[in-house]
């Protein structure tokens, strides 16, 4: 399966094992949603379990918020990421306070499907990397997959989760693979990108990251598409790292974090959003705190730049394997 695919098919798992589950959004139902992420859901069981709605983000939310609290299960597409702000009260004021407010007397079981990134000449309004402002949010669950079997566990996961999750979808890997260039032809799906997607229903634990590539020189801490840039650095460069696809940001997996950085003393974050209070930030901070007597190097971050997402330098703009290659050889020379 492509990750659309693998995203559909859960749709479809858990709408057919779950009456409560609904699905809404701006073209997701006549039209299958603007990636056909929702293909076939609404032919297959009527307008009232997956509908469309008007082009309003904080109604959709709001709504989802609503049906959430009162026993059902909604989970809503928001278009792109970039469409998001609209909705960021209610996600942030209503969704991730709902149990804390009500004492536990009400849950929000809702997940919030977002494409995000760029590499698909989108421009500014239609590449953004909005992670950090849910991770920060207290009550928000932020999941990112980097590939077509995660996409489905981790998505069967979410509907499952009695609290609100923030479920990213990196846009540029839904149709295939990504072999860490954007120039070359790609290749096959390989052992470590998962695309053999079973047709059952499964889950992944949210807050459990994935060793993507074993190592003992450098640790780098990744997710969603640089997941396959770091890949394709670390084979160019020749050095033996440990690849980590943390999979889940809130909750995240600690535990592999610093028994990885514990072994091999470095460490590299990547991530494609804005360095200035991006993830990575967040990452720094507890691999200092958590590793710092067996650190031997300093950390280095690989991101994007702190300007809008641009559209003609797009690939200036996205984390290269030529720069992530140069904070691989920093750490190593620290």
């Amino acid at each position: 399966m492509t990750m659309i695919e693998a995203i559909r098919d859960a749709h479809m798992l858990a709408m057919e094992s779950d009456d409560s589950v609904v699905v809404f959004g701006e073209d997701v139902g006549f039209f299958g949603g603007v990636f056909r992420c929702t293909q076939g859901l609404q032919s297959r069981f009527g307008p009232t379990r997956c509908f469309d709605t008007p082009v309003n983000e904080a109604a959709i939310v709001g709504a989802a918020i609503g049906m959430a609290a009162n026993g059902m299960r909604p989970c809503v597409e928001i278009q792109f990421a970039d469409y998001m702000y609209p909705a960021y009260d209610q996600i942030v004021s209503e969704a991730a306070r709902l149990r804390y407010r009500s004492a536990g007397d009400f849950t929000a079981p809702l997940t919030i499907r977002m494409p995000v990134g760029g590499g698909i000449f989108g421009g500014q309004t239609h590449s953004q990397s909005p992670e950090a402002l849910f991770t920060q949010v207290a009550g928000l669950k932020t999941v990112i997959p980097s590939n077509p079997y995660d996409a489905k566990g981790l998505l069967l996961s979410a509907i499952e989760d009695d609290d609100p999750v923030i479920f990213l979808e990196p846009k540029r890997l839904y149709n295939g693979p990504f072999d860490g260039h954007h120039d070359r032809p790609v290749t096959p799906w390989s052992a470590h990108e998962l695309s053999d997607v079973p047709s059952e229903y499964y889950t992944i634990p949210l807050g459990s990251a994935a060793i993507r590539r074993a190592g003992s020189a450098v640790t780098v801490l990744t997710y969603g598409t640089m997941v396959y840039v770091a890949l394709a650095a670390v084979a160019e460069c020749a050095i033996d790292a440990e690849v980590i696809d943390l999979r889940s940001l809130v909750p995240l997996d600690l535990e592999t974090i610093i028994k990885s950085v514990e072994k091999t003393g470095r460490c590299v974050v990547v991530h494609e959003a804005t360095l200035t209070s991006g993830f990575g930030a967040e990452l720094c901070a507890l691999v200092q705190k958590h590793c710092f007597y067996a650190l031997e190097a300093p950390i280095e971050r690989v991101t994007g730049y702190d300007t809008p997402y641009p559209h003609a330098q797009e690939w200036t703009y996205f984390p290269s394997p030529e720069r992530i290659g140069l904070a691989l050889q920093q750490t190593m020379a620290g």
